[in-house]
C-alpha cells in the first residue's frame, strides 16, 4: 500500500541551513518563518477562521535528510553516543521523512493573490515543504502530567555572550530593530548550544551558520561564545 501526498505550502525561515536549527519548535519563539500557502490551496476561504487560533501544528517534509532510515539512532541529547529506537525519538532520520511541529500563529495574510501565515517558534529549514496544517487545541493537544522519556525538560542555559568589533560594525549598518531581532535570536540560539554532541571540544572551537541574510560565524573560548563575524550574503539594504 502506497500513498502519494502533495506540498501544500513552502516555509521561507530564518534558518538557511541545518546547523543552528534548535532540536524543537517553541524552544526559540524569537525564530520566525513565513509559509506561503501553494495554489491551488491558496483560498483565503480554507484559512480566514485560522486567525481565531494562537498556535498551529505543522506537518512537513524533513527535505533535506538523505540518509536511509534505521532503527536505532543516537539523540544529540544523550550526547550522540547512546543508541535508542527511532521511534522513540524525533529524529529525521525515519521511514517516512515526516515531522511535526507546534509553532505560534503571529498573524495571517489573506489576499486575492495569496495567503500567506506568519510562524513563530519554528525549527524549520528554509524551503520546507508543508503537508498540512492544523490548530492546535490546549485542551486536547496539552497533557500536563505526560511522561518525557530522556528529555524530561527543556534545553538551554544562560551564557556569556560577546561580539568583536567587526561583528558590532556591521550590526550598526543595519536598521535597530532588525539588529536587535538579530542580537536575540543569535543568543537564543547558542543558549541552545548547536554545537554537535558528539563534538571533541579541544580540537574544533570555531563555527558558522546562516541566518536570514547573514553567515554568523563564532567561537567557544573558556566556555564563553563569541561572535566574529556578521558577514552578509548581499549588501543590507538590498533587495
Amino acid at each position: 500500500m502506497a500513498y502519494e501526498f502533495h506540498p501544500i505550502g513552502l516555509i521561507h525561515s530564518c534558518f538557511k541551513e541545518k546547523f543552528g536549527i534548535p532540536r524543537q519548535s517553541r524552544l526559540i519563539t524569537e525564530a520566525e518563518a513565513r509559509l506561503e500557502i501553494l495554489p491551488p490551496y491558496n483560498r483565503a476561504e480554507a484559512f480566514r477562521e485560522l486567525a481565531d487560533y494562537s498556535h498551529l501544528w505543522i506537518l512537513f517534509v524533513f527535505h533535506a535528510t538523505r540518509d536511509e532510515w534505521r532503527p536505532r539512532v543516537r539523540p544529540p541529547r544523550l550526547g550522540g553516543n547512546q543508541r535508542i529506537g527511532v521511534f522513540a525519538s524525533r529524529s529525521p532520520v525515519r521511514p517516512n521523512p515526516i515531522g511535526l511541529s507546534v509553532v505560534d500563529l503571529l498573524d495571517l495574510e489573506l489576499a486575492n493573490n495569496g495567503v500567506v501565515l506568519h510562524l513563530g517558534g519554528v525549527d524549520l529549514l528554509d524551503g520546507t515543504p508543508v503537508l498540512d496544517i492544523k490548530p492546535y487545541l490546549p485542551y486536547a493537544d496539552a497533557i500536563p502530567d505526560a511522561k518525557s522519556g530522556f528529555a524530561p525538560s527543556p534545553p538551554g542555559e544562560a551564557i556569556e555572550l560577546s561580539y568583536a568589533p567587526a561583528a558590532e560594525a556591521m550590526l550598526r549598518r543595519l536598521p535597530p530593530a532588525q539588529a536587535e531581532q538579530l542580537k536575540t535570536l543569535i543568543r537564543r540560539i547558542l543558549e541552545n548550544d548547536p554545537r554537535p554532541a558528539y563534538l571533541d571540544e579541544t580540537k574544533r572551537d570555531r563555527f558558522g551558520m546562516r541566518l536570514y541574510d547573514f553567515n554568523i560565524r563564532w567561537e567557544v573560548r573558556d566556555g564563553s561564545f563569541l561572535v566574529t563575524e556578521l558577514l552578509p550574503l548581499r549588501e543590507p539594504g538590498s533587495t
